[in-house]
């Protein structure tokens, strides 16, 4: 990097300090903030492609607009990092999405400048509807609202039912500003992203924008700040809703992400990435070939699901429907009801947003669909929007509904079979990260797997799915002082295996332990099942949001290994004289 590159960046710690540079020097700050991203990125993890196609973009709007008199909103808000480093945060990217250091997202809690704590899609735009109502009602009529979303983001539901309200807000304008690269993580599919194109290539066609009562501005280069600017300015002069349309490459001036046609390295994983993904993408094209009446469904992330093993070898069976999980469920329920066997692949914290499809267009109709949850439990560096810690507090109200928690990578392959061969509705959740030990059960009663068995039934550890490793840990410390200890995997956690019931009530303490939020997970199932006399003490997550950090850290923190768990036993031992 230069001397003159460096004395750039050194000068732009805020947006006023941002607008204070001579246009001519902006294309030299866009490839110092590129350079950066590349260095800091690269060495400890987190979203590059993303953060490299909006630089020239965010430095036009932290010019056009003044934060945090304006508000700029970022969809998802993992294209986020350039925004950070121009408002103050370039010291803090050597702990990005390290414990106790920046988050990878928007967070109130670190700067004036970041209004929402978003990483979810198509939420923005309903943000920003709802904010430009209340200064309207407050009449604060000279405070912009930037709602900067991506195409992909676009094909979510949400995003549409706020198009449909911000359309007619004349009084209360908006600026939407459309980054467009054609891509997700995926290239986006549908009719929008044809839409698109097709304005990309010819302004003079009538815009779907405008139909629905924006004025539309562009295309406009996203990489070009003096066009950029002078469009932005010109939508904020206007009155009622705008949508300024501004073409981007992800990944753009980074040779390796703009050759990375997979996804523009849409993301760098941090040293130590794990492979339970790709088992189970490995399993899933095995089942393929096996069940031809098998398919897949993705909410545009095929390949971090692992699904983009399975569209290549069968094209036809597997369906990208774009940022739109509500849509994927209950899609996958009329893919059931036309004699076919859905997987619909997600991470675990996005099936939240589906939970009423879940509940009421699959569940009551009694459907085979299998959802497979990737990202369960605690993710670690993406932090609270993205720990998978809700799903089975959730998914445990679901009637008929089987959730199995594969404790290692051979189980993970033996309970999907398991799931896709079911009557009805089932999920299989498994964690990020890498697949362990292979952990062998000493013996199977029912469905529970028993994995460790000392001296008289004292204690029982029911381990669900990851946190097996953790209790066998845990029974080896117990069982060192003194105690009987059991340790049972049920393999398929919700509902609760009468198994499961019958080896409790032989103990005299049953400590469930889950990676989940300990209210009405599987610990709360159990000791609803169990009988009075039964004594269950349960382990999980604090009903709370979880901060980032790497998956042992927070683990530590929950008391959720072999020593917290070992702990956690004596203290109840004790403390009830059980």
């Amino acid at each position: 990097m230069s001397t003159t590159l460096s004395r750039l960046l050194a000068r732009v710690s805020s947006p006023e300090e941002l607008r204070a540079l001579p246009p001519d020097e902006l294309p030299a700050l866009a490839a110092e903030i590129r350079t950066f991203l590349v260095r800091k990125v690269t060495a400890g993890g987190g979203h590059l492609g993303s953060n490299l196609g909006v630089v020239e973009l965010t430095i036009a709007l932290h010019r056009v607009f003044r934060s945090p008199a304006d508000t700029i909103l970022f969809d998802t808000g993992h294209q986020a990092y350039v925004h950070k480093l121009l408002t103050g945060r370039r010291p803090g990217f050597d702990r990005l999405r390290k414990r106790g250091g920046l988050s990878g997202y928007p967070e109130p809690a670190e700067s004036e400048h970041d209004l929402i704590a978003n990483s979810h899609a198509s939420t923005a735009l309903s943000y920003a509807d709802g904010l430009a109502k209340a200064r309207a009602l407050a009449g604060e009529r000279d405070r912009a609202v930037v709602a900067v979303v991506g195409d992909g983001a676009l094909t979510g539901g949400l995003a549409w039912e706020a198009l449909n309200n911000l359309g007619t807000a004349k009084d209360r304008p908006v600026i939407v500003v459309l980054n467009d690269n054609g891509r997700s993580y995926a290239p986006t599919h549908g009719a929008l992203a044809d839409h698109l194109a097709t304005l990309r290539g010819n302004r003079l066609t009538m815009t779907l924008f405008e139909n629905l009562g924006f004025r539309y501005l562009g295309p406009v280069h996203g990489h070009d700040v003096a066009a950029l600017e002078g469009c932005l300015r010109t939508a904020r002069e206007l009155p009622g809703p705008v949508v300024v349309h501004c073409v981007t490459r992800k990944g753009a001036g980074y040779r390796p992400a703009e050759q990375d046609l997979e996804d523009h390295l849409h993301a760098v994983p941090a040293p130590g990435a794990g492979t339970l993904t790709r088992v189970f993408a490995d399993e899933l094209c095995e089942l393929g070939e096996l069940r031809p009446e098998l398919v897949c469904v993705t909410a545009a992330m095929p390949g971090p699901t692992g699904l983009s093993a399975f569209g290549a070898r069968f094209p036809g069976r597997m369906f990208d429907v774009g940022i739109a999980e509500q849509h994927a469920i209950t899609s996958a329920a009329g893919l059931a009801l036309g004699g076919l066997r859905p997987v619909v692949a997600v991470y675990a914290s996005f099936l939240n947003r589906a939970f009423d499809q879940v509940l009421l267009d699959v569940a009551l109709h009694r459907l085979p669909v299998t959802l497979v949850l990737d990202r369960a439990g605690l993710t670690g560096p993406d932090g609270p929007s993205h720990h998978g810690m809700w799903d089975l507090a959730l998914l445990s109200a679901v009637p008929g509904l089987g959730v199995a928690a594969p404790r290692d990578a051979r189980r993970l392959r033996e309970l999907l079979r398991e799931a896709v061969a079911l009557p009805g509705p089932a999920a299989v959740r498994f964690p990020k990260g890498s697949a362990g030990p292979e952990l062998p059960a000493l013996e199977r009663s029912g469905t529970v797997d028993v994995l460790y068995r000392s001296g008289s039934p004292d204690v029982l550890l029911v381990a669900v799915g990851a946190m097996a490793e953790a209790c066998l840990d845990a029974a080896d410390r117990l069982d060192a002082g003194g105690l009987g200890v059991t340790v049972a995997d049920p393999r398929w956690a919700l509902p609760v295996p009468p198994d499961l019931v019958h080896l409790a009530a032989g103990h005299r303490l049953v400590v469930t332990v889950e990676d989940g939020v300990v209210s009405g997970g599987v610990g709360a199932a159990v000791a609803q099942a169990c009988s009075p006399a039964t004594r269950v003490r349960t382990l999980g997550l604090p009903r709370a949001f979880v901060e980032h950090g790497t998956r042992d850290e927070l683990l530590t923190a929950a008391g959720l290994t072999g020593p917290g768990i070992a702990r956690s036993v004596r203290r109840e031992l004790l403390e009830h004289q059980v």
